[in-house]
């Protein structure tokens, strides 16, 4: 038996069930349990550490592999302490087969860590990942290039690199024959597909899967505001099977707090990109990532974010208190928040959210949108699922309307 556990980003979970579904295929009467950890906050690496040990109690005979950005960083501590066989970090996974056998025939612990990322290539699957109940996650990059003050993703994932389009599209229509409907790019830094090769620009691709037959919807899991150009734009007016909706991590509403966190644009070119995106797609959600709490956030800066994000109007904000990854300029500042103060404000921009997305969906009530049902809601009991532009809709279907596309009024 193989089993997959694996915390963070979807990037994570693709690669977690591609590579199950090889390993099942190698070892159908070996006991693996794969563990791809998550190193974002130091949550993340707390949940980790508990989650790998949890994993060795409860299989003491299985080989316990671990691997992803915790692991990257961490190595001899997880296969010490927490009780790892095999450990590998963000590079050396196509390995995991070969490190097996070692272990195998050897009874000896491996570490199996590339600590230059500054050289990794683009690691490629033997088999396709197995995909969601109801969609598909698409991989098409690793790594990132922005090297933003508090983050440590582009040490622990390398820069970015792109995988091959061919591959890309080949995966897509595998899936679509077996009556997948909506697909999700997905990367580190999704939108910097085609920075490193320059065989294809991330528009470009976009353009070219939305051309695939039988493609019902394609959704974009996360981009930069500098890397939304005239292209991308101008495919929501061209393409029905383009989702209306588009994730834009903000950050920070305030200039100066943007300044500090190293990131690559100004509150006014994220505005005027929104306005572009809503003249062409009047219905598109807009939903974007906030951290706050930052060093030196002053109440002043955390008002202006208040207030900025109020502007923009987003249909929902995810918000986390800013964690402080060691290495990264961002732990080095003076200035840090008390922890206190990161919960009242992460609190009051929970409270704005909710208010912008139940506006937000209010925008659409009695009309009648497509949505593809996924999965029974445990309150109503109702099947639920999700329009192009992201709202989630609850209808009376039987478990075989899963995976169908039906009519629904917004209520």
């Amino acid at each position: 038996m193989v089993k997959v556990v694996s915390l963070g980003c979807k990037v994570n979970s693709y690669e977690a069930s591609a590579i199950k579904e090889e390993l099942t295929k190698l070892y159908p009467l070996k006991d693996i349990v794969l563990i791809n950890t998550c190193s974002v906050t130091s949550v993340a690496d707390q949940k980790s550490r508990q989650i790998i040990r949890r994993e060795r109690k409860k299989n003491p005979n299985a080989i316990l592999v671990v691997m992803g950005c915790y692991s990257q960083n961490n190595a001899q501590y997880v296969l010490n302490e927490c009780g790892a066989d095999i450990v590998l970090g963000t590079s050396n996974r196509s390995k995991i087969a070969s490190l097996i056998n070692s272990y195998l025939n050897n009874n000896k612990k491996i570490i199996e860590i590339n600590s230059d990322t500054r050289h990794f290539k683009y690691e490629s699957f033997e088999s396709f990942a197995v995909p969601d109940a109801t969609r598909a996650y698409i991989k098409i990059e690793d790594g990132c290039n922005n090297f933003c003050s508090y983050c440590t993703i582009p040490y622990t994932r390398g820069v970015s690199r792109s995988r091959p389009k061919q591959e890309i599209i080949d995966e897509i229509k595998s899936l679509i024959q077996k009556g997948y409907l909506e697909f999700v790019l997905t990367g580190i830094h999704t939108a910097h597909y085609g920075i490193d090769n320059k065989e294809c620009s991330f528009s470009s691709l976009v353009e070219e899967i939305l051309n695939i037959d039988g493609l019902y919807r394609l959704r974009i899991s996360s981009i930069e505001e500098s890397e939304i150009d005239d292209k991308l734009i101008s495919l929501f007016s061209k393409y029905k099977n383009l989702a209306h909706h588009l994730h834009m991590p903000l950050q920070s509403g305030s200039s100066s707090v943007l300044k500090r966190m190293r990131r690559k644009y100004k509150t006014d070119d994220f505005l005027t990109k929104v306005n572009r995106l809503r003249e062409v797609c009047p219905d598109i959600a807009i939903t974007t990532d906030v951290i706050v709490g930052f060093p030196q956030e002053s109440a002043e800066e955390f008002q202006e974010t208040v207030d900025f994000i109020k502007k923009v109007n987003f249909a929902e904000a995810h918000v986390f208190p800013f964690s402080a990854r060691p290495g990264t300029d961002a732990a080095k500042m003076d200035g840090q928040i008390d922890p206190k103060v990161k919960q009242e404000r992460v609190q009051i921009l929970l409270d704005l959210s909710k208010k912008l997305q139940e506006s937000f969906k209010d925008r659409f009530i009695d009309q009648e949108m497509e949505v593809i049902l996924e999965e029974r809601n445990k309150q109503s009991g109702l099947m639920s699922g999700f329009t192009s532009n992201y709202i989630k809709l609850d209808g009376d279907f039987s478990d075989d309307y899963k995976g169908k596309v039906v009519k629904l009024k917004v209520r």
